[in-house]
């Protein structure tokens, strides 16, 4: 079990969740096949949505 001190903070997890959606959206620019390229813009958009959400657990908070 993790205490709070060692959970990351929404700022935090906001700059992950931003940065696993750009490396995604740069490997579906990349990717091969068609297939690979929609699996690569599921996962960005996936990030997006967390980002998203992280944002408005953010602003509910302040």
């Amino acid at each position: 079990m993790t205490s709070p001190d060692d959970e990351p903070t929404t700022q935090r997890l906001r700059a992950v969740q931003s940065e696993r959606e750009q490396e995604q959206r740069e490997r579906a620019e990349q990717a091969p096949t068609d297939t690979e390229q929609l699996a690569a813009v599921r996962r960005a958009d996936k990030a997006q949505y967390l980002k998203d959400k992280l944002d408005e657990q953010a602003e509910s908070e302040s």
